[in-house]
């Protein structure tokens, strides 16, 4: 090898070890400070709305979504036929509320307003049709 490409090699080196200096520098910082929990917006009337969910059922592997994701076994999200993909909305059911984004906007059964992926049903406990409380996420 060339002087000039050790003399390269040496400086790309030294830029990544900068560079992984202060990543870790970075999440030391933000260790020390919690990430706010999201608050929902108010939905008329001061509370949350209410709309019937249930499970989606199990698709294709690496099934695709109106909103262009590909789904897994451990995707997460809800689908909604109105709501835009992306949406970030909160969900409560059973005493569990969970932060969750609209990832599909094609229901795949009738008699609901929501689906959740069967990851994010487990994770909340819903199985079948059942009543939830949603309202949009806001930040802080």
């Amino acid at each position: 090898m060339s002087p000039r490409v050790i003399q390269r090699l040496l400086s790309l080196g030294a830029v990544a070890l900068l560079a992984g200096l202060v990543a870790i520098a970075v999440l030391e910082l933000r260790k020390d400070k919690p990430v706010p929990t999201p608050r929902g917006a108010i939905a008329a009337g001061g509370g949350w709305y209410e709309a019937l969910a249930a499970p989606r059922p199990p698709g294709d592997d690496a099934e695709r979504t109106t909103c262009g994701l590909v789904l897994t076994g451990r995707s997460l999200g809800v689908t909604h036929p109105v709501l835009p993909c992306g949406a970030k909305v909160l969900v409560r059911y059973g005493g569990d509320t969970v932060l969750t984004e609209v990832i599909d906007n094609a229901l795949v059964a009738s008699g609901r307003q929501f689906e959740l992926t069967p990851e994010l049903a487990r994770r909340v406990g819903l199985d079948g049709t059942q009543e939830v409380e949603w309202r949009y996420a806001t930040r802080q």
